[in-house]
């Protein structure tokens, strides 16, 4: 427990940015979780996936909020959210259950890899050109078990997958931004019920406190800073200092991301 007021400060800085940038923070959170847990002496090959299973636990505290924001503006494509949710659950819980079985370095790899696409995509800010309609609903539930199992794989709210899918079948921006703020909920959901089932075999070998791969601990002071911080970081997107703190954010992953990448081969 002595290491609340560091959880309590990382939550804070990613519910900013969460709330800044509409992120669920799970690009921060995952690596800065895995470096704690590590210097706390958490066994080496369950450290990323307690930190990936945290990680899921803490998105659903912040894209609630985020939900009923953009529910609030009218924002959420409800139609939309409901067809894809099957597939969502299906494919976050296939994505927790195949990294339970996947080495720590593998899911070091992966995670590597999307972090740097993620930081890339914001610094380049590469949006899809609308090129066509939203499918049926065959497609839609396909599109989300895609979404949610890469989601769950590196841990996030799917909204760097959804935005994307969603601009390029015609949905305006706003809306779009607002329904996958809701679609991040159940993956959230699913994905926290994954690690923690996939987990529960693990226990002999998991820190005190754990719920298979969720670390109760974290899981509070993250939770209670993000949720406080978050509403600040929504004030500070209609100031000028926005396009700056996006640049500090993409560093951040950039460093984040090299340094996952070099205590793998070093």
């Amino acid at each position: 427990m002595e290491w609340w007021l560091i959880y309590l400060l990382l939550g804070g800085i990613v519910g900013y940015f969460a709330g800044l940038l509409g992120i669920g923070g799970g690009l921060v959170l995952v690596p800065v979780l895995t470096l704690l847990f590590t210097a706390q002496d958490f066994p080496p090959d369950r450290t990323l996936h307690l930190a990936l299973g945290t990680t899921m636990a803490t998105i659903i505290f912040t894209s609630l909020s985020s939900l009923r924001t953009h529910h609030n503006h009218g924002a959420v494509n409800w139609g939309v959210v409901k067809t894809i949710t099957p597939g969502i659950i299906i494919g976050t819980l296939g994505g927790a259950t195949l990294a339970g079985t996947l080495t720590s370095k593998l899911l070091s790899i992966i995670f590597v890899v999307f972090i740097f696409y993620a930081a890339t995509q914001m610094l380049l800010k590469i949006s899809p050109k609308p090129s066509r309609q939203l499918p049926g609903k065959i497609g839609i539930v396909a599109a989300g078990g895609l979404i949610g199992l890469l989601s769950s794989l590196v841990a996030i709210g799917g909204g760097l997958l959804s935005i994307p899918f969603l601009t390029l079948c015609n949905v305006k921006l706003h809306h779009a931004i607002g329904t996958a703020a809701a679609i991040g909920f159940p993956i959230a959901v699913a994905g926290t019920i994954g690690y923690m089932t996939n987990g529960i075999i693990q226990t002999h070998s998991l820190p005190d406190y754990s719920l298979g791969y969720v670390y109760l601990p974290a899981l509070g002071w993250l939770m209670l800073a993000s949720m406080l911080t978050a509403p600040l970081g929504a004030k500070t997107t209609h100031t000028t200092q926005t396009a700056a703190l996006k640049m500090i954010f993409v560093t951040l992953l950039y460093c984040l991301g090299f340094k996952m990448l070099y205590g793998l081969y070093y």
